[in-house]
């Protein structure tokens, strides 16, 4: 949508013209136009909750006053008295304008607002013929200016990207929207209840690291002018984390942000939040026991239920959740043989035949990955563990006792979407050195996603990691399962966007 289809963004609006010249005339008469000395006491929840168990008559014949703010939502003027509704961080509430009741002079000045000023009303409750709750002003305020008009019903904000560029907008008017970041919050806060009644620590490790690690992904750069070098912010907090580990902090978890230089699209967004945590003397099957009652706590308390839906399906997250191994998900749902999948010529076949979009030149743990991404990652729906990880995708993680060629390692797909991903950590120097030389060949060959070692790290491990696992949840999709939302970025509330031209 270019700028000027956007009616908010029209700035020859002639309704904003005529709110310029009603704050204009304010200003002619010498008072405060913005003034910050009004106090409410009560929220419209508190109001509501004053009124709850008080009958009609009881609230006529002994007045409950309250002092609330807010933004006008609806206004219905009728000569010298008027209704209109108050919107304020827990709901909304009604309230009632008088001409006699207020004085002429503030009648006038409640003349001269509209929908989107935000307000001061001080008076008494009152519930109407209708039985809505409502404010008899005694005193009216003018606190803000809106000086563009609102949308109505969200029309004009039709298009989802302008809602995205306009989020203030969007929340003003939408309360479901309000709703998903309520929940969001609420989400992070028990989230940390949750490993802190397990006896994590939190921390928080490094935003600009010297070495960008921990993830396969490409960073963004900068530059820090004293000390004149580069950095990167993180791709993720790993590494540091488990420098934690070797210093004795057993169980931590950090919940920040990460970045990685990659696509935008419903699913990801370059700006992303994560809790990454690491428990020592634990293995990768400890914690899908471990993510499978933090989810379900989660779940009952967020949507007070076990059956989640999301978007066309119902998920049933009662545990035990499925296992299967990533080679199986490739026969379960994408067709293949035991043959197919064995070899990287039965794989190089198998995506031959179907027409696969991957790099047929890669090495076999790879293009095992990429052909698992491609037919069967969507059609995971309910709670799958995926394992079987082949060791060429994991530097960071231990070898299998009995298959050295995968690693202790899971993802967790809900709704078709990965939410999870964890293993068990490996320890060994010597094997995470020649898994970083792995990696270096890979950068030099034109990999950009490959991370540079990270010497100090080695060292780290060379004064004695205890064995530990760990995992990382991206909390926008968890946010996305939990509020049935489709898009990332009807989870955050200022996704990256490309520049309005």
């Amino acid at each position: 949508m270019a700028e000027h289809e956007n009616p908010l963004l029209d700035d020859s609006n002639e309704q904003i013209e005529v709110r310029r010249q009603k704050l204009a005339k304010l200003r002619e008469t010498g008072a405060v136009v913005y003034p910050n000395d009004f106090k409410p006491t009560h929220s419209s929840a508190d109001a509501v909750q004053i009124a709850a168990d008080i009958s009609d008559e009881d609230l006529h014949g002994t007045p409950r006053e309250v002092c609330v703010a807010g933004r006008i939502m609806a206004l219905r003027r009728m000569g010298k008295a008027s209704f209109f509704h108050v919107q304020d961080r827990r709901g909304k509430l009604q309230i009632y304008a008088r001409k006699d009741r207020l004085g002429d002079d503030a009648y006038a000045l409640f003349q001269c607002m509209d929908t989107g000023d935000i307000v001061g009303v001080r008076g008494h409750l009152f519930r109407t013929k209708t039985k809505e709750l409502t404010v008899e002003a005694q005193e009216l305020r003018l606190l803000t200016k809106c000086l563009r008009p609102l949308p109505e019903k969200w029309h004009g904000l039709a298009d989802v990207e302008v809602r995205y560029r306009q989020r203030y907008v969007d929340l003003m008017v939408n309360p479901e929207v309000r709703a998903v970041f309520e929940q969001r919050s609420r989400i992070v806060k028990l989230l940390r209840r949750f490993f802190e009644e397990r006896d994590f620590l939190e921390v928080e490790t490094p935003m600009m690291q010297p070495i960008p690690g921990g993830a396969a992904a490409k960073p963004f750069v900068t530059h820090h002018n004293t000390l004149d070098m580069e950095l990167y912010l993180r791709v993720a907090p790993e590494l540091f984390l488990k420098r934690l580990l070797v210093g004795g902090f057993e169980r931590v978890f950090e919940l920040n942000r990460n970045f990685r230089n990659e696509g935008i699209s419903v699913r990801h967004n370059p700006e992303f939040t994560m809790v990454e945590f690491y428990q020592a003397y634990a293995t990768f099957t400890d914690l899908i026991e471990l993510t499978e009652e933090l989810i379900v706590s989660l779940a009952k308390q967020v949507v007070g239920s076990l059956q989640v839906s999301y978007g066309e399906h119902v998920i049933d997250l009662t545990p035990p959740w499925r296992r299967l191994t990533i080679r199986d998900a490739i026969i379960v749902h994408g067709g293949a043989t035991a043959a197919d999948v064995d070899s990287i010529h039965g794989l190089q076949g198998f995506a031959k035949r179907n027409d696969s979009k991957v790099n047929l030149s890669a090495p076999y743990g790879n293009l095992l990955v990429e052909i698992f991404e491609e037919v069967a990652e969507a059609k995971l729906i309910q709670p799958t563990f995926i394992t079987g990880y082949p060791i060429e995708v994991s530097p960071l993680a231990r070898q299998n006792d009995k298959n050295p060629a995968l690693v202790d390692r899971f993802e967790l797909y809900i709704g078709g979407r990965e939410l999870a991903n964890a293993f068990s950590e490996l320890n060994d120097p010597a094997d995470q050195r020649q898994r970083f030389l792995r990696q270096m060949e890979a950068r030099a060959a034109g990999d950009e996603e490959a991370n540079p070692i990270d010497e100090d790290y080695v060292r780290a491990l060379e004064y004695g990691m205890p064995p530990a696992a760990g995992e990382g949840i991206g909390i926008d999709r968890l946010t996305m399962f939990l509020t049935n939302s489709q898009s990332i970025r009807d989870v955050i509330l200022f996704p990256l966007l490309r520049p309005q031209r």
